[in-house]
């Protein structure tokens, strides 16, 4: 083989590699399809007083233990019956690429802001870390698609694309980001850490524990507030522990209100330090989350080993949407 043919097969090479580390980076989504990609029975129980309602395939969906709120209840002059459900109304794209818009149909709508792309890298030839950006939209699906006319216990909001982490400097800074979790801190230490495991198997068998506000269940810690992940086991993993430290950070900075307990049933009220228990969620894409035993969606920090297999795609499905559900306690007032 001559000189020259030599290197020209290496110039090819080294183009066809050139376009597969593009091809590895492009922006993936798609608009799900409300019909059949939402697990609508995630909605429920819902409970009219004290009283239970289900519908065909709706039964045996989880939910909260008892609250606190009784069957009737009054705000302000105005008396009426508690209602409880669990309401869709953010979506969250956790992305490899910067301003790739996965919800909105994989739209790159990079301004030419320089912000850092996604990550996975190897670390001690043994553990994995990985970084990604997310983004955070405002999407109460029962109010847009008019599931539920003329009720103040529906979030009355337009859709809305409400928050992107490239332009937080806090969310690639380890460091930087103890500004809005200082208590961080407190946490990065092995006691901590085991702690954890006990977690995991609460929110594998059930929901979570508030009291372990620091962990994310079988995912990971959910401190520090940023798109690191220290121990990446795999895609479906690291970005369900970004989506829960994104919506902890939103609470933290006083962007999302919690709407279960006794205080909720009036209004929506601040909530710094998350609930873990107020919130359950749903892959939307690569591969919008099947029925399992009868569910199809799963409290914050359930290890992805019951729900996750075959939902990352190399190259095409490894940007992730998921769909969030609020338990909302209301007093639906009779006038």
């Amino acid at each position: 083989m001559s000189y020259v043919t030599k290197i020209c097969i290496a110039l090819f090479a080294l183009l066809l590699s050139g376009q597969n580390a593009s091809a590895s980076m492009d922006c993936e989504g798609t608009f799900p399809n409300f019909i059949t990609d939402v697990c609508w029975s995630c909605a429920f129980p819902i409970e009219l007083g004290t009283v239970p309602i289900n519908i065909t395939g709706s039964s045996g969906q989880e939910t909260t233990v008892d609250s606190g709120v009784g069957a009737v209840c009054i705000c302000g002059i105005n008396p009426g019956v508690t209602i409880s459900f669990w309401e869709p109304l953010r979506d969250i794209d956790v992305v490899r690429k910067p301003f790739c818009m996965s919800t909105l149909g994989g739209v790159d709508m990079n301004p030419g802001f320089d912000a850092p792309h996604g990550t996975q890298t190897k670390k001690d030839n043994s553990d994995m870390t990985s970084f990604y950006q997310a983004h955070w939209y405002v999407d109460p699906l029962m109010q847009l698609l008019q599931l539920v006319l003329d009720s103040r216990c529906i979030e009355q909001k337009g859709f809305d694309v409400a928050y992107l982490t490239e332009f937080d400097p806090l969310w690639n800074d380890d460091e930087m980001t103890a500004i809005i979790n200082p208590d961080s801190f407190l946490f990065g230490n092995l006691p901590a850490q085991l702690a954890c495991g006990a977690d995991c198997v609460m929110s594998s068998a059930g929901f979570g524990s508030n009291t372990l506000y620091w962990c994310a269940g079988c995912n990971g810690p959910l401190y520090p507030l940023d798109g690191h992940v220290a121990s990446h086991i795999g895609g479906v993993q690291a970005s369900s522990l970004i989506a829960q430290r994104l919506t902890a950070k939103m609470h933290r900075e006083g962007l999302m209100t919690a709407a279960n307990g006794p205080n909720g049933m009036c209004g929506y009220y601040p909530q710094l330090l998350m609930d873990k228990t107020g919130y359950k969620y749903q892959m939307l894409f690569p591969v919008p989350q099947s029925v399992i035993g009868n569910l199809c969606c799963q409290p914050f920090g359930r290890t992805t080993i019951v729900w996750g297999a075959d939902k990352e795609i190399p190259g095409v499905g490894e940007d992730y949407q998921y769909l969030l559900f609020r338990k909302r306690d209301c007093c639906q007032g009779y006038f």
